[in-house]
């Protein structure tokens, strides 16, 4: 069988460094998706006002060219022990394909290109194409209680954001709220612990610098790209 894109993702992050590491980390992270022109018609979309969540099905486009292996290292458990791929959410798979659960915040459709879908919570870098849309289903897709693996056995809490005042000018307060979220996550590969190292992560038209030590994340500056 062979998939084409439907629509391409719209996102302030530009690169797969700093994308959390699952949908929903970052609440207000709001991104667009803009359909194809073959698909760029109201009747495709009747009807999806009425649901609060939707299933996206998209690529790792950015690992193409990855390679691939049957045993991952999770980011969870500190990227010191392996696990099978397929009991894993790892961004490296047979077939870089991506299954992310975003809320709906909005159809856009008197927007240019419209309609556009307008979504909150996504893990989707810039330009990532979509290749399926669902509407989420609680009925049936919501499940308490349900084991998480490896997930269950290892807690982990997002880190304190510091900002220089003259770094936090430059955004708005929106802006900074998302962009602390995703810091907060911590975009580092786990087995990262050089707190003098300065990361940079694309985020808007903005160069992100930053720093992580045991006390959180320390904005060194923001450069306008």
């Amino acid at each position: 069988m062979e998939i084409r894109p439907v629509a391409f993702f719209e996102s302030p992050l530009k690169t797969k460094f700093g994308i959390p590491r699952q949908s929903g980390l970052v609440a207000e992270l709001t991104g667009r998706i803009v359909f194809v022109p073959e698909f760029r018609h109201e009747e495709a979309v009747r009807g999806l006002e009425d649901f609060d969540y939707l299933w996206l099905i998209w690529e790792f486009s950015a690992n193409r060219d990855a390679r691939k292996s049957l045993t991952v290292r999770p980011p969870r458990l500190g990227g010191n022990r392996r696990l099978g791929v397929f009991a894993t959410r790892s961004p490296f798979r047979p077939n870089n394909l991506g299954l992310s659960c975003v809320r709906l915040d909005r159809v856009g459709y008197e927007e240019q290109d419209g309609p556009v879908i307008w979504v909150k919570g996504a893990d989707l870098m810039d330009g990532t194409p979509i290749y399926d849309i669902k509407p989420y289903v609680a009925y049936a897709d919501a499940h308490g209680g349900a084991r998480s693996g490896f997930v269950d056995e290892v807690g982990w809490e997002p880190l304190p954001v510091k900002m220089p005042e003259a770094c936090a000018a430059m955004l708005t307060e929106l802006e900074r709220d998302v962009l602390c979220a995703t810091l907060a996550q911590d975009p580092r590969p786990r087995y990262h612990d050089d707190p003098e190292r300065i990361y940079g992560m694309r985020y808007l038209s903005y160069d992100v610098r930053f720093k992580v030590s045991d006390s959180g994340v320390e904005v060194v500056a923001i450069v306008k790209i």
